[in-house]
């Protein structure tokens, strides 16, 4: 009787781009979704340069100048929010989907739009009605877009004689507002669909008004009747 061959046994199936022990293959990345799009900075880029003068500046003049005992009460900028409210965003979409549009140039991030969390009968409101565009910045972007800001839109900021110093709220977070986005370069005049302002809101580490404008100070913030600081 004919001897039978024993059949090997078969290789276990491995997930594509891995090794049979479950480590992944050399070689083999991780694709991003389709349509995604990486806005995060590369690493060529280098730390902005905001962000370099705070660490290797600002932070060591703020600990001085306020006696604190621990780096880690030193107050720094967490994120920056900008929002566009347009009431009539519900009947104009285009004009909706022009500041959203906007914002993203403006910050360099796609932006969002906001809607009505209830129904106001007298403002014409449901809820669930899109009212504006917001765009929330952190980390490089954040820094970036404030640099931008200072050195590069508000001197085009006509009759400009500096901004507000009441405008923190008590929590250390500071508010401003701007009439029109002409005055962000990345905004072309010919594509404007319809002038319109803006709320900046700069939200800090620090729970204190004054440690938060001494931060915004050494950061060059043009403050009404003072003379701003100048960045390296």
């Amino acid at each position: 009787m004919a001897e039978t061959q024993e059949k090997a046994p078969k290789a276990p199936k491995t997930a594509p781009g891995k090794r049979e022990d479950g480590a992944p293959a050399k070689g083999k990345k991780d694709k991003a979704p389709a349509g995604a799009v990486d806005h995060a900075p590369k690493a060529a880029e280098g730390t902005p340069r905001l962000q370099e003068y705070y660490e290797k500046t600002v932070r060591a003049k703020l600990q001085k100048d306020f006696g604190l005992p621990n780096r880690h009460e030193v107050p720094k900028v967490t994120k920056v929010v900008l929002n566009v409210g347009m009431g009539d965003a519900g009947k104009n979409p285009k004009q909706l989907e022009a500041a959203v549009e906007e914002l993203g140039l403006v910050s360099g991030q796609h932006a969002v739009i906001t809607r009505a969390k209830k129904a106001i009968a007298n403002f014409g409101l449901r809820a669930g009605m899109p009212v504006g565009a917001t765009v929330t910045l952190r980390g490089a972007r954040m820094y970036e877009f404030l640099d931008r800001f200072i050195t590069l839109a508000i001197p085009r900021i006509r009759d400009f004689r500096g901004l507000p110093t009441r405008s923190f709220d008590g929590r250390g977070n500071y508010t401003f507002g701007i009439k029109e986005q002409m005055i962000f370069p990345e905004i072309d005049y010919d594509k404007v669909e319809k002038i319109h302002g803006m709320d900046i809101t700069i939200v800090t580490s620090t729970a204190r008004d004054d440690l938060a404008m001494g931060l915004l100070r050494e950061l060059g913030w043009p403050f009404r009747g003072e003379t701003p600081q100048r960045v390296a």
